[in-house]
């Protein structure tokens, strides 16, 4: 079994940081910093330790904020080496400290504090620590963004579209953001058909975070993206579309093709086991026949009405496949069904019903029960 993500802050981490810290300044008293760093550790969580971390920093660094930062960026190690994150692991979290730091004393020195994220979101990212800059003074940030769009390094551009999400993940809300989604959209035209597939997934998080807010806007943003859409930018609004396709909003429906009412027949329904403990999954088949004249583009989803602690259920969208079905025509198609216990999610015991989404219409097809791991 492998270690709890809050294992990574470490004594070793806190100890390769001061290193880091005495390099850039020899007069960093590294031991005190090393013994308030790891009191405690063990027992908090990943971002805690990150604060906690953090916490030590604003002791022993400079009392001075501009010298603490000029130590702090000074002691950097390398930026990344590529565009993408994939194989870093854990690793860029080691900056999670700096950010934090940044994030909660930097306020009265924005210039400064803008350098160190820059630089910082070239090895980690600073798309928490800039939100509450962007809360305090977004047109003055703004104004950092916009040339940030256009910056050489794709973690850097990555910064403008991740760092203004309305609904970044593990980070503060801003105001502003939600109530001025068309200056967001201005970030995002500059950089809808970046090289780099990283700023491209990001700008779509963006835009599928933009539609919780702000659904009309995102139907329209994405039309006008389409037309005259390279492949990579296609690809990029169909992921940008997702959370309102598993909403079966019409018009994501439509804007993707699936926006026909189906004609379908779906038959030889099978859940393997019927009855599956907590820890476990369940195997979903089910054969899907076209009742239409003509042939039609389906788009084919499963949604699983997971029991809540309170007896309530709440669904949860599975992709399962896109298909073109001629007249007559069938296909079958099976996914499967985890159970097991996850930080967002806890199975409960109960009738978990599940629908067959085909463009957007449910189609009940049966349930499975759920036991208690012991039962």
């Amino acid at each position: 079994m492998s270690e709890p993500l809050k294992k990574f802050f470490s004594p070793a981490l806190v100890g390769s940081l001061a290193r880091d810290l005495v390099r850039a300044e020899p007069s960093f008293p590294a031991d005190a910093f090393i013994a308030q760093a790891t009191k405690g550790l063990d027992r908090l969580e990943l971002i805690a330790r990150g604060k906690h971390i953090a916490a030590a920093l604003v002791t022993h660094l400079p009392a001075d904020y501009e010298a603490a930062v000029d130590v702090l960026i000074r002691s950097l190690g390398p930026e990344y080496a590529t565009e993408e994150l994939v194989g870093a692991g854990m690793a860029p979290f080691f900056y999670l400290p700096h950010t934090l730091f940044v994030a909660e004393h930097g306020l009265d020195h924005f210039d400064l504090s803008m350098r160190a994220q820059y630089e910082l979101t070239k090895r980690f990212s600073a798309e928490g620590s800039i939100r509450p800059y962007i809360a305090r003074n977004p047109e003055r940030v703004f104004k950092f963004l916009r040339r940030w769009a256009k910056d050489r390094n794709a973690h850097v551009r990555r910064l403008v579209s991740e760092g203004t999400r309305l609904r970044l993940p593990w980070a503060m809300r801003v105001a502003w953001l939600d109530e001025n989604p068309e200056r967001v959209l201005e970030l995002l035209e500059l950089l809808k058909d970046d090289p780099a597939a990283l700023v491209r997934r990001s700008v779509a998080n963006n835009l599928n975070d933009m539609g919780k807010v702000h659904p009309d806007l995102l139907a329209r943003t994405a039309a006008a993206w389409l037309e005259g859409a390279s492949a990579e930018r296609r690809a990029l609004i169909e992921h940008a579309l997702r959370s309102a396709v598993k909403r079966k909003d019409p018009d994501a429906l439509r804007l993707l093709g699936y926006g026909a009412k189906p004609k379908i027949a779906i038959e030889n329904v099978r859940f393997e086991p019927p009855r599956v403990a907590i820890g476990g999954n369940v195997a979903v088949s089910f054969t899907l026949r076209s009742t239409a004249r003509a042939a039609h583009d389906l788009l084919v989803d499963l949604a699983v009405h997971f029991v809540k602690a309170n007896g309530r259920t709440s669904p949860k969208v599975f992709k399962a496949k896109r298909v073109a079905l001629a007249p007559g025509a069938t296909v079958q198609l099976a996914t499967r069904v985890s159970l097991a216990v996850h930080t967002t999610r806890k199975p409960n015991p109960g009738r978990h019903a599940v629908d067959v989404l085909v463009n957007g219409v449910a189609f009940p097809i049966g349930s499975f029960e759920v036991t208690a791991q012991n039962a």
